[in-house]
């Protein structure tokens, strides 16, 4: 019997064993999944980089830690209950003299269970957490929030710049088949004793051209796409597909350029208001620096006292009180006056820091603007210069095959639209960045909602 029971366990954890070493993996393989994107579009990406970024979740934890410091800070308030024990063994009681005779007072032992009790009424440090609490919570959010913004345009941006290489790499792949095609006409012209060598020989430099421009693209994109890995906190060996929509991008292009600027919506004027408030609290908490503190206080003492340690417990000896202390600080040597004007300025210095975070932000969104002007003209130029070079290069082409044209002048058209094409794409990246510029100078930047 204890043989088969034996026999029935070891099958059991053979069996368990098994089975977790067939469920681990898949739970791995699981969660590797959830933490890939099925579809890499600007709003999933974004989305993904806040719930995963570090320098966010690190804004997070800071809120959670200012949080549980206000709590400790206000936890003064609460009455202040202790319990102390004490025992004492006396080696040597202590001796005085009374009337001309020796006399010991004490015993040999001594104990006390001390009961106590202090409740604040008024002190400035506790006073100065509480009336500050929603300002600094508040301050902790906004840097959280900031956070967000600098993670949003920096995701945005990388996912353009990644983008526009990709279409740089499909516009060379076009090209390359044209090259060919190109090529092999030019070969069986030189062929048939149409055409002398020249005209291949330049198809083939302009094809190699093309393909080596096509590599060096397809080494950027891996080092660009894995930079956009970074900034999402993506896993490095998680396969990341971007998907987009061409005539979508060309509607984002689109902004109102006649906005004015609103200050206060930007997080680094709200963020230096909340810290003018603070320093306003402080200034007021200097000058709390006058009035005396308050506390009440009270205490239970059971004392127990024999020379016989075994009787020790039998008796006590309770006393009781409860009272109020008043401090009152008379004279630090001018250290208050000091502290109050030293708040003081540092008040006036936060006004000077809006004043200057106002010139900042103007010349910011000026400089943005400007850019963007400048990138939506160029955009819009090239994209009619890739209708136009597409045009001349299918009518030269034809023209060419008829014997009209060299084949100097296909190459040129060739390269006239590649060129074009590959500036579309860099024009578009540029105006999408340079709008992020002017949304985030005028503080339209909204991590919630991409």
């Amino acid at each position: 019997m204890l043989r088969d029971y034996i026999i029935k366990k070891c099958r059991y954890f053979v069996l368990l064993g098994l089975a977790v070493t067939l469920f681990i993996p898949d739970v791995h393989s699981q969660q590797n999944a959830d933490s890939l994107l099925k579809e890499a579009t600007l709003q999933n990406v974004i989305q993904y980089t806040l719930k995963r970024q570090p320098q966010v979740q690190q804004s997070l934890a800071d809120e959670k830690i200012t949080e549980l410091q206000i709590r400790s800070k206000l936890a003064d308030w609460y009455p202040q209950v202790n319990f102390n024990y004490l025992y004492q063994h006396n080696f040597q009681v202590q001796t005085s003299v009374i009337g001309g005779n020796p006399v010991r007072l004490g015993v040999s032992n001594t104990s006390a269970f001390q009961f106590g009790a202090s409740q604040i009424i008024f002190n400035r440090d506790v006073l100065l957490a509480k009336q500050t609490r929603g300002s600094v919570l508040q301050q902790v959010k906004q840097q959280t929030e900031n956070t967000k913004i600098n993670v949003v345009v920096n995701v945005s941006k990388a996912f353009y710049d990644v983008l526009a290489t990709e279409q740089q790499i499909k516009v060379a792949n076009e090209n390359i088949v044209r090259l060919e095609r190109s090529l092999k006409d030019a070969r069986a012209r030189y062929d048939a004793g149409i055409v002398d060598k020249t005209d291949y020989k330049r198809a083939t430099i302009a094809l190699n051209n093309s393909r080596a421009s096509k590599k060096n693209n397809e080494e950027a994109l891996k080092a660009k796409i894995e930079y956009l890995k970074a900034v999402m906190n993506y896993p490095e060996a998680g396969k990341l597909d971007i998907l987009y929509d061409s005539t979508t991008l060309e509607k984002e292009t689109v902004l109102d350029t006649l906005q004015g600027i609103d200050y206060a919506s930007r997080i680094e004027y709200q963020l230096l208001a909340t810290q003018r408030r603070l320093l306003e609290a402080n200034l007021k908490y200097n000058k709390w620096s006058y009035l005396p503190s308050l506390s009440a206080n009270g205490a239970y003492n059971l004392n127990f006292q024999d020379n016989n340690f075994g009787k020790l417990y039998n008796q006590s000896f309770p006393n009781s009180y409860a009272g109020l202390t008043l401090s009152f600080p008379i004279f630090q040597g001018g250290k208050r006056k000091y502290n109050t004007a030293q708040a003081e300025w540092e008040l006036k210095r936060t006004d000077l820091d809006l004043v200057s975070l106002k010139n900042s932000i103007n010349a910011e969104y000026n400089l943005a603007l400007a850019n963007y002007k400048a990138g939506l003209a160029n955009f819009l130029a090239i994209k009619e210069n890739v209708l136009l070079a597409q045009e001349v290069y299918d009518v030269i082409q034809l023209q060419y095959s008829s014997g009209i044209k060299t084949y100097l002048e296909v190459i040129t058209s060739e390269t006239d639209l590649r060129t074009a094409q590959i500036n579309y794409f860099n024009a578009l990246y540029d105006v999408l960045s340079s709008k992020i510029d002017v949304q985030k100078s005028l503080g339209q930047i909204n991590p919630l909602s991409p």
